[in-house]
Order: structure tokens, then C-alpha cells, then sequence
């Protein structure tokens, strides 16, 4: 899922894993963030997204976005036109 678009041709990128605990035995989701190269910026605030590995683009940069999966959600409001996430 897309966390954050505030780079230039850069999207955040962040992939949920669960793992159980070794003591309580409960499952707990960890997380890690992927910078991800997104060409035509077309990524928007919360689209699910699918990355793959390329060369180094950049010191932190080296996935790169494949596909929108599912695009967000959005709702724009009639009288404001603030549009919501």
C-alpha cells in the first residue's frame, strides 16, 4: 500500500508481515517501507500496489512499480471540493 507520494517519480511503499510471537503465541503484524520508482506518477495515497525488484535507481531506491492493484478510495466533497482519502 502506498504510504506517501511526497518525492518526485517516488512512492513509499509499505508491506505488511505477519509473523507469531515466540512467547505469547499471538500473531503480530510487522512492517517494512520500500522506496519504489514510479515513472508517470501515477500512484495516489493508499492505492495497493505491486513492486518489483530493478537495479539501484538510487542510494535507497531500488524497486520500481509494477502494476496498480486496487487504486484508493477517494471521496471529493460537493461543497469544498476537499477530496478525502
Amino acid at each position: 500500500m502506498v504510504v506517501s507520494t511526497a518525492m518526485n517519480k517516488t512512492v513509499k511503499v509499505r508491506i505488511p508481515k505477519r509473523v507469531v510471537h515466540p512467547i505469547v503465541k499471538k500473531e503480530i503484524v510487522q512492517h517494512k517501507n520500500y522506496l519504489a520508482h514510479d515513472e508517470n506518477e501515477k500512484c495516489n495515497l493508499g492505492d495497493v500496489v505491486r513492486i518489483e525488484h530493478c537495479g539501484k535507481i538510487s542510494k535507497l531506491k531500488s524497486f520500481a512499480v509494477a502494476e496498480v492493484l486496487r487504486p484508493a478510495r477517494t471521496y471529493t466533497d460537493p461543497d469544498t471540493g476537499k477530496v478525502y482519502h
